[in-house]
């Protein structure tokens, strides 16, 4: 992870490119991870952490017909909290997270382990749901790894 983590920040300190985040499932997980890498203040300009419903509407700028129609674990969702904290943070690239990290909360359509991860830019988004298995903690890992994959592949 710190490899991955490394090249990030390489890029985006050599682009001059800075980030922001929202999380859900991951519950500030992705935040924790970013942070640590030594310099990270250079592209870091903050995240949510929006676990709940109202959060992602006050904070984040998720609109209600949204959840309403799609539910907070979904794509579309997802893509509204990327383009949220892009846009609050004015930020360069934005990357957030919405899912079931479990052991409860699954559904047969939704089920524990069902994660969306969106990567997002003015010009660009790209969202992507990922079915990851094991424990809590693995699922909220596994999420942050991707997106942070992600992010990586977008940076070139």
């Amino acid at each position: 992870m710190s490899k991955l983590l490394n090249d990030i920040a390489r890029s985006l300190i050599k682009k001059k490119l800075s980030l922001s985040i929202c999380e859900s499932c991951t519950g500030g997980m992705l935040g924790t991870f970013i942070t640590s890498e030594p310099g990270s203040s250079k592209y870091f300009c903050g995240g949510v952490i929006a676990y709940s419903d109202e959060v992602k509407q006050r904070v984040v700028g998720v609109r209600q017909a949204t959840l309403s129609k799609y539910g907070a674990v979904s794509a579309e969702v997802v893509r509204e909290m990327a383009q949220g904290v892009l846009k609050r943070f004015k930020a360069d690239i934005s990357i957030s997270i919405t899912g079931i990290a479990g052991p409860t909360g699954g559904t047969k359509k939704k089920p524990v382990g069902l994660v969306y991860l969106c990567v997002a830019t003015r010009q660009h988004v790209a969202v992507e749901n990922c079915m990851f298995k094991g424990s809590r903690n693995q699922i909220r890992r596994e999420a942050c790894k991707k997106v942070l994959r992600l992010l990586k592949r977008l940076l070139g």
